[in-house]
């Protein structure tokens, strides 16, 4: 496989093949059981936040190496209204639809790394990594 992967998300079933890579890609890079299920319930979470919320977007799937470590770094880019209020945003509860309002917030506590940048009308880009142990 190649160490990057660019996925579309413009339907359900987008989704479920982006769950599907992640699994696949996280087995090769060595995440224990326990860490696939957290990095593919994070990547599941931010794709289906970028198709509900911004009609779509993009995933980018990558296997990335820090000195002996090897990880799987997704990079989720969607071109839709932005977040307005970030901080609210990432708060347990919040959803300005219909879910749990967890998907940020409970994406940022599933993996080791998380950035987010938005800006109103400019889109959404969340950048997260999870570490073989």
């Amino acid at each position: 496989m190649s160490t990057e992967q660019d996925l579309a998300v413009a339907s359900s079933a987008d989704v479920v093949a982006v769950r599907q890579l992640v699994r696949s890609v996280a087995i090769d890079v060595g995440l224990s059981l326990v860490d696939q299920t957290k990095i593919v319930t994070a990547a599941s979470e931010l794709a289906r936040n970028a198709l509900v919320y911004a009609g779509g977007g993009e995933v980018r799937i990558a296997v990335v190496e820090n000195g002996l470590r090897r990880g799987l770094k997704l990079i989720v880019n969607d071109e839709g209204p932005g977040i307005a209020d970030l901080e609210q945003a990432l708060t347990d509860g919040f959803t300005t639809g219909s879910g749990l309002g967890l998907g940020l917030g409970g994406s940022r506590r599933l993996v080791d790394e998380f950035d987010l940048i938005t800006a109103p009308g400019k889109g959404t880009t969340v950048t997260v990594t999870k570490w073989a142990r």
